[in-house]
C-alpha cells in the first residue's frame, strides 16, 4: 500500500485510502473500488462532508468498509444495509425522513467496461490471481471509466416500531418482528430438533 500511497498526489484520495485501509486492515482492490463508488455518488448527488448517507451494498466483501470509513454509514446507525447478492454494486442516497422520495444512485463495477483492462478484468472475474497493488493501480488508471451508474428514485421506508418481549422458552428479551412467542435462536433450535 505504501507504494500506491507514494504515487497518489491527490490529498483527498490519499486521506480516503488511509482511512479505508485503517478500518479494513489493508487496502484491498474491492475496498478501493468502494472509494471510487463513494466519490462517484458524492459527485452525482452533490453531497459532501457532513451529509448523512444511506448505503445499500450488494456484497459483504470489502466494499461496505469504504462506506463505513468515508460516510460513517454503519449497520449499527442504520446507515448501511447489506444485501449479499455477490455483486460489486452499491446504492447511495442522502438520509431523509420516512416516506420521503429521494434521488439515489446505483453504481456498479461494470464487467463490460473492465474488459478494456485485461488484468483488472481477470482480477474482477477471478480468472487469474492479480495482486491488489496492481489491480488498484489499474482502477486508478481507469478512473470512473470502469463504472456504470443510474439515478433511481427511492422511497425512504417507514421505521417499524420496536416491540421488546421475553422469549417464552429462554426468557431472554428480543425484538418481536411479527407475533412470535420464541426468539429466533430458540425458534431455530425448535426447527433443528431442540437445543
Amino acid at each position: 500500500m505504501e507504494e500506491i500511497l507514494a504515487r497518489t498526489t491527490d490529498p483527498k484520495m490519499r486521506d480516503q485510502m488511509e482511512k479505508v485501509a485503517q478500518l479494513h486492515g489493508y487496502l484491498s482492490t474491492g475496498a478501493f473500488a468502494g472509494i471510487q463508488m463513494f466519490n462517484i455518488a458524492e459527485r452525482i448527488l452533490g453531497t459532501g462532508d457532513g451529509d448523512r448517507l444511506f448505503v445499500t451494498c450488494e456484497t459483504y466483501h470489502c466494499l461496505p468498509d469504504s462506506f463505513q470509513a468515508l460516510g460513517s454509514c454503519t449497520i449499527g446507525n442504520k446507515g448501511l444495509r447489506i444485501l449479499d447478492y455477490g455483486k460489486m454494486a452499491a446504492t447511495i442516497t442522502r438520509r431523509a425522513p420516512a416516506g420521503s422520495r429521494v434521488k439515489a444512485v446505483r453504481v456498479i463495477l461494470d464487467p463490460a467496461k473492465t474488459v478494456r483492462y485485461p488484468r483488472l478484468h481477470s482480477w474482477y472475474m477471478k480468472t487469474e490471481k492479480v495482486p491488489h497493488p496492481e489491480a488498484i493501480s489499474l482502477l486508478i488508471q481507469a478512473g470512473e471509466g470502469v463504472y456504470s451508474w443510474r439515478i433511481i428514485e427511492h422511497v425512504v421506508p417507514e421505521k417499524p416500531q420496536k416491540v421488546i418481549v421475553l422469549c417464552e422458552k429462554c426468557q431472554e428479551s428480543f425484538i418481536r418482528r411479527k407475533d412470535e412467542a420464541l426468539c429466533p435462536n430458540c425458534l431455530d433450535g425448535e426447527r433443528a430438533g431442540g437445543i
